[in-house]
């Protein structure tokens, strides 16, 4: 075969494989949930801001918008969603047994997790790092000042990991006392049974806010003893959702970026703006590439909204907790949070 066949058959190969990529390779997982009609969904038994359910059941919070975010580009709507409260060690073996189809958990990303367990993380939702709350009566004003102390913590966590890890480092002991439900843990804290409760520093905020006796009785220390990258999870071994779950969290923060949010983005469905046209399916393609509708983007947005507005009307300056945005604004105003081109 002479070196121009071979050129030539090497054009075609190429133009088979384009032609093959242009669309996403079917997967179990989205079948599963389209027969399902809803995504099984698995968040944190509670924590305030991120995921509680209310007297009547309904399900709120910044980790379950993300599932909201999710039914919405699969379904084109935002309330077909199963959610499974789960603790910090049930939700992996739920996640690995089919029980859920993603964790909305506040769940750090580490290497072991990704690789021993048998888990993909989708793009980080919120960056956090981990503290320690105590009551002002103690007079602690560090962690260098907690040799000794008796700190609750909950098991099969980075978290537990990780106080060990301080402790050690810097010489100290401490009494641990370990509880894996959510609430008894605080419980066991707000009365006296532990001195410090230790916990990613939003979810002690969120706690020491609502529901603390007096809030102001307590204080975060000011120390950060790790970075706790939060992001949602699905299984290895189905890369079309794994890219579904990964670019509905990027075309939310894409979205705050080109400033469409839900009630503008029907307005931006006239832009010229190449990007803004791909993205909300005027210019289809994008759809085709992950097995959904065209419309999965404007779909998003338009029911729940963008990153910003999850995180306003969740954890922002106008709730009760009043988060900063900090290290979780957008990357054009000093923070990490920056999404991979729609394209």
């Amino acid at each position: 075969m002479t070196t121009k066949q071979l050129g030539a058959m090497s054009l075609v190969a190429a133009a088979f494989a384009a032609a093959l990529g242009g669309a996403a390779q079917a997967g179990p997982t989205l079948d599963k949930v389209k027969q399902a009609g809803q995504v099984s969904c698995g968040v944190p038994t509670g924590i305030a801001g991120f995921a509680a359910p209310d007297s009547q059941g309904r399900w709120s919070g910044f980790d379950v918008d993300v599932c909201r975010a999710l039914s919405a580009a699969i379904f084109g709507a935002a309330d077909k969603v199963n959610y499974v409260p789960l603790t910090a060690q049930q939700r992996f073996t739920a996640l690995q047994s089919g029980e859920v189809d993603v964790l909305s958990n506040n769940t750090t990303d580490t290497l072991q997790r990704d690789t021993e367990l048998g888990l993909n993380f989708a793009p980080v939702v919120f960056y956090d790092g981990q503290g320690f709350l105590v009551a002002k009566k103690l007079g602690v004003k560090s962690a260098k000042e907690l040799n000794g102390a008796t700190i609750c913590v909950s098991p099969g966590t980075t978290t537990e990991l990780n106080l060990a890890d301080y402790f050690r480092s810097n010489k100290m002991d401490f009494k641990p006392v370990v509880i894996e439900k959510a609430d008894e843990l605080r419980a066991a804290f707000f009365s006296g049974r532990c001195d410090v409760l230790t916990g990613d520093s939003s979810a002690l905020n969120a706690t020491r806010l609502a529901q603390a006796p007096n809030p102001d009785d307590y204080v975060i220390l000011p120390e950060r003893i790790s970075k706790e990258p939060l992001a949602p999870v699905v299984r290895h071994g189905d890369d079309q959702w794994d890219d579904i779950v990964r670019w509905v969290v990027y075309a939310l923060i894409e979205a705050e970026e080109k400033g469409i949010n839900s009630k503008n983005v029907d307005d931006k469905l006239k832009s010229d703006d190449p990007g803004i046209k791909r993205m909300l399916g005027v210019t289809p393609g994008m759809g085709k590439a992950l097995g959904l509708d065209e419309k999965w983007a404007y779909n998003e947005i338009k029911l729940v909204g963008n990153y910003g507005e999850i995180f306003d009307r969740n954890l922002g300056k106008d709730t009760e907790l009043k988060f900063e945005r900090g290290l979780n604004d957008l990357w054009t105003h000093g923070g990490l949070m920056y999404a991979m081109p729609i394209r």
